[in-house]
């Protein structure tokens, strides 16, 4: 009896761990398509703005840094543009004062004439070259529109030094145009970056669930027992 006994109890171990794997197995095969298909969380249209205005912030500081940089650079060249024209100012002021002594003939040789119209255009290339006389402004000459081809060299130097220094105040006048619209650029890019920047610190915290039912039904019986006791 005591061996029958004995030797039952090893079956009975074996069933009961076939038993205990078999449920362990049937346990693990249900969870598994469970964790496999299990929905993403879902995007809320809240978490979904604050992304896309984050993105748009980031954008506009890049704006704003390529505007204050056009900003710079437009004020260096304001800078350049005056410094030229002082420079031309000078020139123009030290020739006139070379020009104020009479010239000691007034006859003119034979050919005199061209040889003074080739100056003037020689001249006024090699100025406009240096971009110190614009191409308006060479074409003027070249067609004789307010220049007097005939002029002596030592005149039309201080002719030419007039318009060199006129060409220098409007580039001047340009350069100082262009500054202002790169700084109200500058303005408007900071002001969008400001805006976009507070927006999306201020969209994270926004609320966009609807209101509780319980609450929207208590709202609308208020209301509805409100106004005609107050008609």
């Amino acid at each position: 009896m005591d061996s029958a006994f004995l030797s039952s109890v090893p079956q009975a171990v074996a069933i009961w761990l076939i038993i205990i794997l078999l449920v362990a197995v049937a346990a693990a095969t249900v969870s598994i398509p469970r964790v496999l298909t299990e929905p993403a969380p879902v995007v809320t249209e809240r978490q979904r703005y604050a992304e896309e205005v984050a993105i748009a912030a980031d954008r506009a500081a890049g704006t704003a840094r390529r505007r204050r940089a056009e900003w710079v650079a437009a004020q260096t060249a304001v800078d350049e543009a005056w410094a030229a024209y002082e420079k031309a100012d000078r020139a123009c002021h030290r020739i006139a004062s070379a020009a104020a002594y009479p010239l000691v003939s007034l006859r003119r040789k034979p050919g005199e004439n061209v040889d003074r119209q080739r100056y003037l255009h020689r001249a006024a290339s090699a100025l406009c070259r240096s971009q110190d006389l614009s191409i308006d402004q060479l074409n003027d000459v070249f067609a004789h529109r307010g220049w007097n081809p005939r002029l002596h060299p030592v005149l039309q130097e201080a002719v030419l030094a007039q318009a060199v220094r006129a060409h220098r105040l409007a580039g001047y006048r340009e350069a100082v145009e262009k500054e202002q619209i790169a700084w109200r650029g500058v303005l408007a890019a900071d002001e969008a970056l400001c805006s976009l920047r507070a927006e999306a610190t201020a969209a994270p915290l926004r609320v966009d669930d609807p209101e509780p039912t319980d609450q929207q039904w208590w709202t609308e019986q208020w209301t509805a027992t409100e106004f005609p006791a107050a008609a």
